[in-house]
C-alpha cells in the first residue's frame, strides 16, 4: 500500500481525470438511474410527481379549512445586482413542494369552498421567445402545463388579480398566502398587507411547515439521492488527500464528485478545514495548506431535486489518526452511536442531546484533563434535514416516522489545532432509525482503510 504521507503533489487536472475511477463502482453504482429530462419542463425539467404533489394539496386543505390559499414562486435573481454563485433561479421551497414545478414567477391558488371542495389553480408568465433566448425555454399557460403538472386550471399570470378577485367572491374565507416572520418579501403579498382593505389575510407557513417535517416517498428518493451523492463526494475526498494539497483543492474534489453524479448545486458552501481550522465550525473559506499530521473536517452536502444533505466526516491528511486523534475520534462517534441508537418515535432532539452528551461525560476519562469534554462540545446535536440544510420543524415536538435530522457532535481543542465532527443523516423509521448516509466511511478503521488503497493518478 500507498503511504499518503509520501505520495507526490499532482496537479488538480490530472487528479479530476481519477475521480471517476474514485467514486465507482461504489459511488456511481449505488445511484438508480437519473429521471429523463422532460424538454419542455423549466429547470433540470425533472418529471413532476404529480401524485405526490396532488396528496400534498389535499392535506393542505384538509388543515386549513375554507377559503383562498394564494402561494407565490420565487423569482429569478439578476447578473447584475446578485452574486450568483451556482444558477440565477432557485423555486421557493413551498410552491416547489406544493407543485414541483421550476417556473419563476407563476403562483398557485387554491380556492375551499364551504362543503370543502377545493380547485387549484396555476398561473404562469406567458413564454416570451426574445427572453427565452437568453434564459432557455421556459412553460407557459396551456395544454402542456395541465398535462405535465396536474394541475386543470392554468392561466396567464397577467389575469391573476382579476381572477383571484371572482374566485375569493366565490369562496368566502380567509386569504391564506406566505407571511415570512419579518415582512412579505412578494410585492404582491406586500400590497395585499398594505391596502388594508379588511381581507382577512392569514399565514399559510406554520401549517405547510408542520406538514414538511414528515418526508412522503417522493421526497425521500431525492433526499436519499442527494445523500448518496454526498457520501460519494467523501469517498473521492478520502481517495484523494494527502499533505500540502491547500483546502480548495480538496473542496473541488467534493463539489467536482457532486456535479459528475448530478446534483443540481450544493445545499451549502462546503466546509473543509484542517488543522486549526477543524475547530471553526462554519470555516469555508478554504485556502490554507494541509500539512502532515492535520486533521481535516469536511462538512459537505450536495442539492438534489430541491433536497439538501448534509454529511461530515474528519479525516487524518496523511491517512492515518494518531492515538490523540483516535482517541477524541472515537469518543465523538460514541457519542454519535448512542444518539443513533436512541433514535425514535416519540424522543426528541434535546432528549437525543442529552444521549450524546451523557456518553461523553461518562467516557472522557482523563483525554479533556479532570473535566468531561463535554465543555467542548460547543453546538446542538441535531438539525432537521429536507430541501433546507437546516430546515423546518419545532425542535421541541417528538420525532415521528419519517422525519429526517443529521446527528452530529463534536469536539473541538483549538489549543491543540484538533477538531472532529461526524455527522450522518437519519430518518426516523416506525420501529427506529436508518442511518441514510452510511455510504460514507465512518469508523477509524473504514476511514484508514480507504486512504490507504492506491493513489487515483500514478
Amino acid at each position: 500500500m500507498t503511504d499518503n504521507a509520501k505520495r507526490p503533489m499532482r496537479s488538480l487536472v490530472f487528479l479530476m481525470a481519477g475521480l471517476a475511477w474514485a467514486t465507482g463502482p461504489a459511488g456511481a453504482q449505488d445511484l438508480s438511474p437519473a429521471p429523463v429530462p422532460v424538454p419542455a419542463l423549466p429547470g433540470a425539467g425533472r418529471p413532476i410527481e404529480k401524485g405526490a404533489t396532488r396528496a400534498r394539496r389535499e392535506a393542505l386543505v384538509e388543515r386549513l379549512g375554507p377559503g383562498v390559499i394564494a402561494i407565490p414562486a420565487a423569482s429569478t435573481r439578476s447578473l447584475e445586482r446578485d452574486v450568483l454563485q451556482d444558477n440565477d433561479f432557485r423555486q421557493n421551497d413551498y410552491f416547489f413542494y406544493l407543485t414541483g414545478l421550476e417556473a419563476a414567477d407563476a403562483w398557485l391558488v387554491i380556492t375551499v369552498a364551504p362543503s370543502g371542495a377545493a380547485q387549484p389553480h396555476l398561473f404562469l408568465p406567458h413564454r416570451n421567445p426574445a427572453q427565452e433566448t437568453w434564459t432557455g425555454k421556459r412553460i407557459g399557460p396551456g395544454p402542456d402545463a395541465q398535462r405535465l403538472t396536474g394541475i386543470p386550471n392554468v392561466h396567464p399570470l397577467d389575469s391573476l388579480d382579476r381572477i383571484l378577485a371572482g374566485l375569493r367572491r366565490t369562496n368566502p374565507g380567509p386569504l391564506y398566502t406566505l407571511l415570512y416572520y419579518d415582512t412579505a418579501t412578494n410585492p404582491r403579498i406586500g400590497r395585499w398587507l398594505e391596502a388594508d382593505a379588511g381581507i382577512d389575510i392569514r399565514n399559510a407557513i406554520p401549517v405547510l411547515d408542520s406538514a414538511r417535517v414528515i418526508k412522503d416517498e417522493a421526497e425521500l428518493v431525492r433526499l436519499r439521492r442527494a445523500i448518496d451523492i454526498t457520501a460519494a463526494g467523501q469517498r473521492a475526498a478520502m481517495r484523494s488527500v494527502h499533505p500540502g494539497m491547500f483546502e480548495y483543492e480538496i473542496e473541488a474534489i467534493v463539489e467536482y464528485t457532486f456535479r459528475r453524479l448530478g446534483a443540481d448545486r450544493v445545499g451549502f458552501p462546503s466546509i473543509i478545514g484542517s488543522g486549526p481550522n477543524s475547530t471553526t465550525l462554519h470555516y469555508d473559506t478554504n485556502r490554507r495548506r494541509t500539512e502532515p499530521g492535520d486533521l481535516v473536517v469536511m462538512d459537505i452536502g450536495a442539492e438534489y431535486g430541491q433536497y439538501s444533505a448534509d454529511v461530515t466526516r474528519t479525516i487524518p491528511i496523511d491517512g492515518h489518526y494518531t492515538d490523540r486523534q483516535r482517541a477524541i475520534y472515537e469518543l465523538v462517534l460514541g457519542a454519535q452511536q448512542a444518539a443513533i441508537d436512541a433514535t425514535r418515535p416519540g424522543i426528541t432532539v434535546g432528549e437525543l442531546n442529552r444521549v450524546a452528551r451523557r456518553y461523553i461525560d461518562e467516557h472522557s476519562g482523563t483525554l479533556c484533563g479532570e473535566r468531561s469534554c463535554n465543555r467542548y462540545f460547543i453546538h446542538g446535536l441535531s438539525h432537521w434535514l429536507g430541501m433546507r440544510v437546516h430546515d423546518v420543524g419545532d425542535y421541541s415536538m417528538p420525532l415521528a416516522p419519517g422525519a429526517v435530522i443529521t446527528i452530529e457532535p463534536g469536539i473541538y481543542l483549538p489549543d491543540e489545532a484538533l477538531g472532529v465532527r461526524i455527522e450522518d443523516d437519519v430518518l426516523v423509521t416506525p420501529t427506529g432509525a436508518v442511518v441514510l448516509s452510511a455510504g460514507a466511511p465512518r469508523t477509524v478503521a473504514e476511514i484508514e482503510a480507504l486512504m490507504q488503497k492506491e493513489p487515483i493518478v500514478p
